[in-house]
């Protein structure tokens, strides 16, 4: 599935340090996902530490913010 990540996604990844093929990993072997009305949010451990992303589903992936907790 087509995966698009928002400006805002990106920035904040970069501000965080969190790589594209972290969040991409994140969204094809999450760890736990949990769903909140439309919204999706996968947590992977990864180098940082957890990171959720927060994400749509639809025709394709949309990522919408990247965060770790």
């Amino acid at each position: 599935m087509k995966i698009i990540f928002t400006k805002h996604a990106e920035e904040q990844m970069k501000e965080r340090g969190i790589s594209k093929d972290e969040v991409i990993n994140t969204l094809k072997y999450s760890e736990k996902i949990l769903k909140i009305t439309d919204r999706y949010y996968a947590q992977k451990r990864v180098s940082i530490g957890i990171i959720e992303v927060v994400y749509t589903r639809e025709k394709y992936i949309k990522v919408i913010t990247v965060y770790p907790l």
